[in-house]
């Protein structure tokens, strides 16, 4: 089981951006410290729930701050980038970390970036799959071009691809791990379709990514993919990770900081076209994500896991620890994870 930080450079209210920032920087340094597997980037644009707007960029950063830990976005948001442009950077980083990225990518949602980037609602409700393709084909093939054509968004002459990822000294001569956030049937079988692994995120529980994790296979198998990869494809549980002597100690941490928290970022949020968003209700949430995660004593936490990785098949795991909103609770937090509940699992 590889267990790993979840990192939204939350900013809480009555914080600024660079106290978010430093604590997101801190939380890889203290992971890989504590023995963590790796630390996962959150990318978001003009709201405080989490103000990293450039997850390569961070993730760059902190592949610098760290020698042994893997780094991943958690995730890079497809419809705001050019393909090209995120794929020379995912081989950038791959290439000079040795091997230690990971790209994660998603649709994101309706918001405004759509408007400001320049995607707008095309990319977002139908370009997903064409760009997830030029990306793959970007970093796997040494040359590539797209034939321009009437509602082509990417269409340029084949250039080389430099550098190539698959230049790496890898075991398998492979370029960066690439995985996908799944949030509904149509997203799973679209990442099963490419055999590329998901992303489950904090929301969900263990029935929900049960199911998700089956139709993945059912889906993978019928386009034809070798079943022992299929059942051995690894995907990653976002979650919430917060830790006490007590459990009543540990919700009551989140209870009191998670809130505000999310009334401040979720609020934030503007739709591109005007359409109705309903956010969650910030109480309520915090209460079901305590409920569904290893929030508690480290023998809670990591029965829960257990019993997580039991049920779906998942190994991997992306924990937010920053629900304090505090720095040296962070750090805390995240060192009791690696010292106190990783050697619970074996």
């Amino acid at each position: 089981m590889r267990v790993g930080a979840f990192v939204l450079g939350a900013q809480f209210p009555g914080q600024g951006p660079g106290e978010a920032l430093h604590r997101a920087v801190r939380t890889a340094e203290v992971a890989e410290e504590a023995g963590l597997d790796s630390v996962w980037v959150a990318e978001h644009h003009f709201v405080p729930y989490g103000v990293c707007p450039s997850a390569v960029t961070l993730a760059a950063l902190l592949l610098g701050r760290t020698r042994r830990l893997r780094v991943g976005t958690a995730v890079s948001v497809l419809p705001n980038a050019h393909p090209v442009a995120l794929g020379e950077q995912a081989a950038l980083l791959h290439l000079t970390s040795g091997g230690r990225f990971t790209l994660g990518v998603g649709r994101g949602g309706p918001w405004v970036d759509l408007e400001v980037f320049g995607g707008g609602l095309e990319a977002y409700e139908h370009g997903f799959p064409a760009a997830l393709d030029l990306l793959r084909r970007w970093l796997t093939e040494p040359r590539v071009g797209v034939p321009a054509g009437p509602g082509e968004r990417y269409g340029f002459r084949e250039v080389a691809v430099v550098p190539r990822p698959s230049e790496s000294l890898d075991e398998d001569g492979k370029g960066p791990e690439v995985i996908v956030a799944c949030t509904s049937p149509a997203s799973v079988r679209l990442a099963a379709e490419r055999l590329l692994p998901m992303l489950l995120g904090m929301h969900c529980g263990d029935e929900d990514k049960a199911g998700m994790v089956a139709l993945w296979r059912e889906a993978a198998l019928a386009a034809g993919h070798p079943r022992e990869r299929v059942l051995t494809a690894e995907h990653v549980s976002a979650g919430v990770c917060q830790l006490a002597d007590r459990t009543a100690d540990a919700r009551e941490t989140l209870l009191k900081a998670m809130p505000g928290w999310l009334k401040q970022g979720l609020d934030a949020h503007v739709t591109v076209d005007g359409r109705v968003r309903a956010m969650r209700d910030p109480v309520a949430y915090t209460e079901l994500l305590c409920e569904l995660h290893p929030v508690g004593t480290p023998e809670l936490a990591a029965d829960r896991l257990a019993a997580t990785s039991a049920r779906t098949g998942i190994t991997r795991f992306a924990l937010l620890t920053e629900g304090s909103g505090d720095l040296a609770g962070t750090e805390e937090n995240v060192r009791r994870l690696g010292v106190e509940v990783l050697p619970l699992l074996g």
